[in-house]
Order: C-alpha cells, then sequence, then structure tokens
C-alpha cells in the first residue's frame, strides 16, 4: 500500500511543490482545506480534502481521524501550515504574539496531539516541520520577533517528540530553509539575488527525502537547506 501522509498548508507556495513531488512518488495525500478550497487538487487522485480549520483543535482531530479512517493508518504528518509577519520585540503586540503561535505553532501541534496518539498505537510514524533560520541564529531574528519566538516553539516540540519517541519508532525533522524561493518572496525583497534562495522544489525534494526509506534512518534531525543565503 502507497504510503499516506498528511500534509498541511498543502495550497501554500511551498505546499504545492511538496504535493507534486510526493504524488509523482505514488503516495496517498490527506490535506486540510479551507471553504471556498474545497476542490484543491481535484485533478489529482492522490489526494484527498477534508474541511478543517487547523486553528481548531476539534476541527483539526476530526480531519485527523477522517484521514486515518480513509487511510487505514497514517504513515507521516508534514506540517508546513504558518506564516510571518515582521516586528521588532519594542513594536510587538500581545496580538502579535497570539497570531504568529497560532498560525505557526498552533496548527502544527493541534495536528501532532492527535496524530502522536495514532503512531503510538500503530508502530510508528515520522513528522516533518518547517522551521526556520531565525530561531537558530537569533541575530536574524530580531525584525521579526513574534514569528521567530513561535518557530522556536516547534524545534522545541521537535525534540520532545523525538524524546518520547525514541523506542517507539517516532520521529521528528525540522527542516529549515534560509529564504524559500517564492513569488510572495520575490515580490517582498525585490532586490535580492534569487539565484541564493533556495528553491521550493528544492525543499520538497528535501521532505521526500526524508520520507524515503533511507531517510526514516535519520533521527534528531534538523536539515538546514540554506542554498547560499
Amino acid at each position: 500500500m502507497p504510503k499516506q501522509v498528511i500534509v498541511t498548508g498543502a495550497t501554500g507556495n511551498l505546499g504545492k511543490d511538496v504535493v507534486k513531488k510526493l504524488s509523482e512518488l505514488g503516495y496517498g495525500l490527506h490535506i486540510n482545506v479551507r471553504p471556498g478550497k474545497t476542490d484543491a487538487y481535484a485533478d489529482n487522485a492522490n489526494v484527498s480534502n477534508y474541511l478543517a480549520d487547523l486553528a481548531s483543535a476539534e476541527q483539526a482531530e476530526l480531519f485527523v481521524a477522517e484521514a486515518i479512517t480513509n487511510a487505514s493508518q497514517i504513515d507521516a504528518g508534514v506540517l508546513l501550515a504558518g506564516g510571518f509577519a515582521m516586528a521588532k520585540l519594542t513594536d510587538t503586540t500581545d496580538a502579535d504574539i497570539e497570531q504568529m503561535l497560532m498560525m505557526n505553532f498552533k496548527t502544527a501541534f493541534h495536528v501532532v496531539k492527535p496524530l502522536m496518539k495514532h503512531f503510538q498505537a500503530n508502530g510508528g510514524g515520522q513528522f516533518i516541520f518547517i522551521g526556520a533560520r531565525p530561531a537558530l541564529v537569533p541575530e536574524a531574528g530580531m525584525g521579526s520577533f513574534a514569528y521567530t519566538l513561535a518557530k522556536t516553539l516547534i524545534f522545541q516540540m521537535a525534540d520532545l517528540i523525538n524524546a518520547e519517541g525514541k523506542s517507539k519508532n517516532i520521529t521528528a525533522t525540522v527542516v529549515v530553509p534560509s529564504i524559500i524561493d517564492t513569488p510572495d518572496n520575490r515580490a517582498a525583497m525585490p532586490g535580492s539575488d534569487f539565484s541564493k534562495w533556495i528553491p521550493a522544489a528544492d525543499m520538497a525534494e528535501g521532505i521526500a527525502f526524508v520520507l524515503s526509506d533511507t531517510g526514516k534512518k535519520l533521527r534528531q534531525t534538523v536539515l538546514k537547506l540554506y542554498n547560499e543565503a
């Protein structure tokens, strides 16, 4: 049976490349969509859509449960959903922090919690998260305080998953880009040398490797895809 993978953020710039790559590999993909996007990937037989807002723990839990029911077993969760905002510490509000925590941490946690239970009951599984270089290099995160803070929690969650899953064949990998080459990023930074950024397709290749039979043997992995940026 093809590997069955939950993918969040599948309709975003990175998500589109990840869905394309994993579909080419024959994986069964289970994605959450918002109202108005329920026809996403309608022409892709490898993709199953589920209406769910991951800001809601209840909807996320139902999404995971429905995916498990339809697939019998989920092998991995590729959690791409997130968002970005600029603001230095002194310009950051409580609302900014809550927004970034919701977009970058809670949307992942709401899927991780039920999926972790499934992995524990079914012999293991993989989590793949998208990190951020500012969470590893504080000097790079000074202008995006709330975002960097939220992304730091992703690394901590991965560490805790790896600690708990060590004897249960459950692993968490964080893939860390420098700057992903997307239309949105090009529009935001028009004077940059785009050749130094990491193409979204290369990010998808990295994720596919982690999901491969060889990649499954990786442990406590932080995969830095920086290119020259």
